[in-house]
Protein backbone atom coordinates (compact mmCIF):
# COMPACT_ATOMS: atom_id res chain seq x y z
CA UNK A 1 0.00 0.00 0.00
CA UNK A 2 2.74 2.48 0.93
CA UNK A 3 4.41 2.31 -2.51
CA UNK A 4 1.33 3.44 -4.47
CA UNK A 5 0.68 6.21 -1.92
CA UNK A 6 4.16 7.56 -2.62
CA UNK A 7 3.20 8.10 -6.26
CA UNK A 8 -0.15 9.87 -5.76
CA UNK A 9 -0.50 12.91 -8.04
CA UNK A 10 -3.70 14.37 -6.59
CA UNK A 11 -3.74 17.48 -4.43
CA UNK A 12 -2.81 16.85 -0.78
CA UNK A 13 -5.95 15.86 1.11
CA UNK A 14 -7.94 14.95 -2.01
CA UNK A 15 -10.68 12.43 -1.31
CA UNK A 16 -9.72 10.45 -4.41
CA UNK A 17 -6.85 8.85 -2.49
CA UNK A 18 -9.20 7.41 0.14
CA UNK A 19 -11.67 6.28 -2.53
CA UNK A 20 -8.96 4.34 -4.38
CA UNK A 21 -7.74 2.83 -1.12
CA UNK A 22 -11.32 1.74 -0.32
CA UNK A 23 -11.67 0.13 -3.77
CA UNK A 24 -8.37 -1.71 -3.30
CA UNK A 25 -9.44 -2.97 0.13
CA UNK A 26 -12.88 -3.99 -1.18
CA UNK A 27 -11.34 -6.15 -3.89
CA UNK A 28 -8.91 -7.64 -1.39
CA UNK A 29 -11.66 -8.51 1.10
CA UNK A 30 -13.89 -9.95 -1.64
CA UNK A 31 -10.97 -12.08 -2.93
CA UNK A 32 -11.32 -10.68 -6.46
CA UNK A 33 -7.89 -11.07 -8.02
CA UNK A 34 -6.28 -8.66 -10.48
CA UNK A 35 -6.93 -10.84 -13.55
CA UNK A 36 -10.65 -10.95 -12.69
CA UNK A 37 -11.27 -7.21 -12.62
CA UNK A 38 -11.23 -4.21 -14.95
CA UNK A 39 -11.39 -0.50 -14.13
CA UNK A 40 -12.49 2.00 -16.75
CA UNK A 41 -11.75 5.69 -16.28
CA UNK A 42 -11.22 8.74 -18.45
CA UNK A 43 -9.93 12.33 -18.16
CA UNK A 44 -10.53 14.47 -15.09
CA UNK A 45 -9.41 14.01 -11.50
CA UNK A 46 -10.84 10.48 -11.37
CA UNK A 47 -8.98 9.28 -14.47
CA UNK A 48 -5.87 8.31 -12.51
CA UNK A 49 -7.86 5.65 -10.64
CA UNK A 50 -6.76 3.01 -13.12
CA UNK A 51 -3.09 3.85 -12.52
CA UNK A 52 -3.08 3.06 -8.81
CA UNK A 53 -4.68 -0.39 -8.73
CA UNK A 54 -3.28 -3.69 -9.96
CA UNK A 55 -5.86 -4.76 -12.54
CA UNK A 56 -6.77 -4.56 -16.18
CA UNK A 57 -7.54 -0.95 -17.00
CA UNK A 58 -8.64 1.43 -19.72
CA UNK A 59 -8.37 5.20 -19.80
CA UNK A 60 -11.02 6.03 -22.35
CA UNK A 61 -11.95 8.95 -24.55
CA UNK A 62 -13.61 12.00 -23.01
CA UNK A 63 -17.00 11.00 -21.66
CA UNK A 64 -16.90 7.38 -22.77
CA UNK A 65 -16.36 5.59 -19.46
CA UNK A 66 -19.75 3.88 -19.23
CA UNK A 67 -20.04 2.93 -22.93
CA UNK A 68 -16.56 1.37 -22.74
CA UNK A 69 -17.36 -0.41 -19.47
CA UNK A 70 -20.54 -1.75 -21.11
CA UNK A 71 -18.51 -3.12 -24.01
CA UNK A 72 -16.05 -4.80 -21.61
CA UNK A 73 -18.86 -6.45 -19.65
CA UNK A 74 -20.61 -7.68 -22.80
CA UNK A 75 -17.31 -8.99 -24.21
CA UNK A 76 -16.48 -10.94 -21.04
CA UNK A 77 -19.36 -11.23 -18.53
CA UNK A 78 -17.10 -13.10 -16.08
CA UNK A 79 -15.01 -10.00 -15.37
CA UNK A 80 -15.77 -7.67 -12.47
CA UNK A 81 -16.13 -4.28 -14.16
CA UNK A 82 -15.80 -1.03 -12.23
CA UNK A 83 -16.13 2.41 -13.82
CA UNK A 84 -14.97 5.64 -12.19
CA UNK A 85 -16.17 9.07 -13.21
CA UNK A 86 -16.73 12.37 -11.53
CA UNK A 87 -19.73 14.62 -11.02
CA UNK A 88 -18.83 17.23 -13.64
CA UNK A 89 -19.17 14.98 -16.64
CA UNK A 90 -20.92 11.96 -15.15
CA UNK A 91 -23.92 14.07 -14.20
CA UNK A 92 -23.39 16.90 -16.66
CA UNK A 93 -21.92 16.71 -20.14
CA UNK A 94 -22.43 12.94 -20.56
CA UNK A 95 -25.40 12.34 -18.23
CA UNK A 96 -27.33 10.30 -20.83
CA UNK A 97 -24.70 7.54 -20.64
CA UNK A 98 -25.44 7.32 -16.91
CA UNK A 99 -29.22 7.19 -17.40
CA UNK A 100 -29.03 4.49 -20.09
CA UNK A 101 -26.55 2.43 -18.04
CA UNK A 102 -29.14 2.45 -15.25
CA UNK A 103 -31.79 1.31 -17.73
CA UNK A 104 -29.62 -1.48 -19.20
CA UNK A 105 -28.84 -2.72 -15.68
CA UNK A 106 -25.69 -4.67 -16.57
CA UNK A 107 -23.39 -5.85 -13.80
CA UNK A 108 -21.16 -2.76 -13.65
CA UNK A 109 -20.11 -0.90 -10.51
CA UNK A 110 -20.14 2.84 -11.17
CA UNK A 111 -18.26 5.00 -8.66
CA UNK A 112 -18.70 8.74 -9.05
CA UNK A 113 -16.12 10.86 -7.26
CA UNK A 114 -18.35 13.81 -6.40
CA UNK A 115 -16.39 16.87 -5.31
CA UNK A 116 -19.27 19.18 -6.32
CA UNK A 117 -17.18 21.24 -8.77
CA UNK A 118 -14.99 21.06 -11.87
CA UNK A 119 -11.74 20.89 -9.90
CA UNK A 120 -9.32 19.87 -12.65
CA UNK A 121 -10.23 23.00 -14.61
CA UNK A 122 -10.01 25.03 -11.40
CA UNK A 123 -13.30 25.57 -9.66
CA UNK A 124 -16.32 25.91 -11.90
CA UNK A 125 -19.83 24.93 -10.77
CA UNK A 126 -20.90 21.36 -11.56
CA UNK A 127 -24.34 19.67 -11.56
CA UNK A 128 -23.95 18.85 -7.84
CA UNK A 129 -22.66 22.24 -6.63
CA UNK A 130 -24.87 23.47 -3.75
CA UNK A 131 -27.31 26.22 -4.66
CA UNK A 132 -25.65 28.86 -2.47
CA UNK A 133 -22.01 28.06 -3.30
CA UNK A 134 -19.64 30.56 -4.90
CA UNK A 135 -17.34 29.31 -7.70
CA UNK A 136 -15.41 30.82 -10.58
CA UNK A 137 -18.51 30.56 -12.81
CA UNK A 138 -20.93 31.55 -10.03
CA UNK A 139 -19.05 34.39 -8.30
CA UNK A 140 -22.12 35.68 -6.44
CA UNK A 141 -23.76 32.29 -5.77
CA UNK A 142 -24.94 29.21 -7.63
CA UNK A 143 -28.61 29.64 -8.62
CA UNK A 144 -29.21 26.08 -9.89
CA UNK A 145 -30.59 23.34 -7.66
CA UNK A 146 -28.02 20.51 -7.50
CA UNK A 147 -28.72 17.12 -9.06
CA UNK A 148 -29.91 14.30 -6.84
CA UNK A 149 -27.97 11.43 -8.47
CA UNK A 150 -29.54 8.76 -6.27
CA UNK A 151 -33.08 9.76 -7.23
CA UNK A 152 -32.13 10.03 -10.91
CA UNK A 153 -30.55 6.56 -10.85
CA UNK A 154 -33.55 5.01 -9.13
CA UNK A 155 -36.00 6.67 -11.52
CA UNK A 156 -33.98 5.28 -14.44
CA UNK A 157 -34.22 1.73 -13.09
CA UNK A 158 -31.07 1.35 -10.98
CA UNK A 159 -31.70 -1.04 -8.09
CA UNK A 160 -28.56 -0.19 -6.11
CA UNK A 161 -27.84 3.51 -5.63
CA UNK A 162 -26.12 4.71 -2.48
CA UNK A 163 -24.14 7.68 -1.24
CA UNK A 164 -20.85 7.37 0.63
CA UNK A 165 -18.45 9.92 2.08
CA UNK A 166 -14.70 9.80 1.48
CA UNK A 167 -13.90 10.75 5.09
CA UNK A 168 -15.96 7.82 6.45
CA UNK A 169 -13.53 5.24 5.15
CA UNK A 170 -14.89 1.99 6.62
CA UNK A 171 -18.49 2.82 5.72
CA UNK A 172 -17.43 3.82 2.18
CA UNK A 173 -15.47 0.58 1.72
CA UNK A 174 -18.44 -1.51 2.85
CA UNK A 175 -20.79 0.29 0.45
CA UNK A 176 -18.33 -0.30 -2.40
CA UNK A 177 -18.19 -4.00 -1.47
CA UNK A 178 -21.99 -4.19 -1.52
CA UNK A 179 -22.04 -2.50 -4.92
CA UNK A 180 -19.51 -4.94 -6.38
CA UNK A 181 -21.46 -7.90 -5.02
CA UNK A 182 -24.73 -6.57 -6.47
CA UNK A 183 -25.02 -8.42 -9.78
CA UNK A 184 -26.69 -5.59 -11.66
CA UNK A 185 -25.80 -1.96 -12.33
CA UNK A 186 -24.81 -0.17 -9.12
CA UNK A 187 -24.09 3.47 -8.37
CA UNK A 188 -21.94 4.67 -5.50
CA UNK A 189 -21.90 8.45 -5.36
CA UNK A 190 -18.96 9.38 -3.12
CA UNK A 191 -19.04 12.84 -1.62
CA UNK A 192 -15.38 13.64 -1.49
CA UNK A 193 -13.05 16.14 0.04
CA UNK A 194 -11.58 18.71 -2.38
CA UNK A 195 -9.33 20.94 -0.28
CA UNK A 196 -8.15 22.97 -3.27
CA UNK A 197 -11.55 24.17 -4.50
CA UNK A 198 -14.50 22.92 -2.41
CA UNK A 199 -15.00 25.91 -0.13
CA UNK A 200 -18.43 25.17 1.33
Amino acid sequence: MRSWLNNIQWCPGCGDTLIIWAIKKAFEELWIESHQRVVVSWVGCSWKASQYIDWYAAETLHGRTLPFATWVKLANPELTVLATWWDGDGYGIWVWHFIHACKRDLDITYIVMDNENYALTTWQASPTTPIWAKTKTTPDWNTSEPFNPIAIAQNAGCRFAKTADSIKFVEMKEIIKEAIEHKWFSLVNVRQACPSYKRW
